[in-house]
């Protein structure tokens, strides 16, 4: 089966590429890749063999989404450059803009032969762009979503499967945090990924500033938002929180050896029903993680009982985060992230169950 995946950034920053990739990516099938290098430097090389398309066009991330349509347009045309040359059995879209780009497509010549990934909410809001992603969804051989929240957004469908943001080689590092001692002074209180969400990182920074019971640290691409933060730290003259650039993905196990809570805090908006990456690290490597209060990730770890759902207005909210983490009973923790881990990897294995399914073009409608 010739099969290609149509990927919105850089390799690096699409580890649920891997999902997929580790079931079509074998002799059996001639796999392709489709990818956006927004920032025009080396990317990361890949175990898969893979015949690599790349879109090569520079991209700030931090601006509005209005200023990226020449580029959302330019991407489409070379998206459809590849999809008249060759002429694919399956499509897989991992990020429903260009699945909106491409829609005219998909609906011609790929109806029921695409499978479509949902992984964040963009433009929903748009009535016209939400009719077109309700048609993507039905017109798909499968649609996946990273989070059960998402289920709320898209038609009610037999077609939709929920798949999980974990990288399984996570699950080689899983004792890396817990046979080193928890009682750490400083608390470490670490962030890795792309920073953004500058209004609630500066009320964070705030409710932690210069209290020697912890330490905040920031790992990621450092773009406008970070800058503003370290701007902040440096007139108020914070001393407490560290920014450490961008990384390679292999280091986050590293940063998981010196981390004592995750920080898994982001504005409540578009996403607010989003799972995120670290939430599936906290699981997988026994650490507790802190989530706004009303958000889907939240809700997960106060029902599983692996992390705190905190609200930063809260004047109290230091001492609510020590008091929370002096108070943890360790063998229950991991029990509970043990369980919570069980159910992620259930998911996972229907979801790729799926997925062959629909490569050995039989019937998914029983799952």
């Amino acid at each position: 089966m010739k099969i290609l995946l149509i990927g919105f950034t850089k390799l690096a920053y699409m580890p649920y590429m891997n999902f997929y990739l580790s079931q079509v990516a074998n002799q059996n099938n001639d796999v392709h890749l489709l990818y956006w290098n927004r920032d025009e430097k080396e990317e990361i090389p890949l175990s898969y063999n893979v015949k690599l398309h790349e879109f090569k066009q520079y991209q700030e991330d931090e601006v509005a989404k209005i200023r990226k349509i020449r580029s959302f347009l330019k991407f489409r045309k070379n998206a459809l450059s590849l999809l008249r040359k060759e002429q694919f059995d399956l499509v897989i879209v991992m990020h429903t803009i260009p699945g909106v780009l491409l829609y005219d497509v998909l609906k011609k010549h790929y109806f029921k032969k695409y499978i479509l990934d949902y992984r964040d909410v963009t433009f929903e809001g748009i009535g016209l762009y939400k009719k077109i992603i309700d048609k993507l969804v039905h017109g798909s051989s499968a649609t996946f979503v990273s989070s059960n929240a998402f289920r709320s957004i898209l038609p009610k469908t037999e077609n939709i499967y929920t798949t999980h943001n974990i990288l399984l080689d996570s699950l080689e590092h899983r004792d890396i945090r817990r046979n080193i001692d928890r009682d750490q002074n400083p608390i470490r209180i670490r962030y890795w990924g792309f920073i953004r969400h500058e209004s609630i990182n500066k009320t964070l920074i705030e409710r932690l500033a210069n209290d020697n019971r912890f330490e905040l640290h920031f790992h990621g691409r450092e773009q406008e938002t970070a800058n503003n933060l370290k701007n902040y730290c440096i007139t108020l003259n914070i001393k407490n929180v560290f920014f450490h650039g961008a990384y390679e993905p292999k280091e986050r196990y590293q940063f998981g050896r010196e981390t004592d809570l995750l920080h898994n805090i982001y504005e409540n908006d578009s996403t607010t029903t989003a799972m995120g990456n670290k939430f599936y690290d906290g699981v997988t490597l026994y650490i507790p993680q802190i989530c706004n209060k009303g958000s889907y990730m939240g809700e997960q770890v106060s029902e599983s009982n692996i992390g705190l759902e905190c609200d930063l207005n809260e004047q109290k909210f230091a001492d609510n985060v020590y008091d929370f983490y002096t108070s943890i009973k360790w063998k229950e923790f991991e029990s509970n992230c043990d369980k919570k881990l069980r159910e992620i990897l259930t998911e996972y294995e229907t979801a790729k169950e799926v997925v062959s399914k629909i490569i050995e073009n039989e019937s998914i409608l029983k799952y």
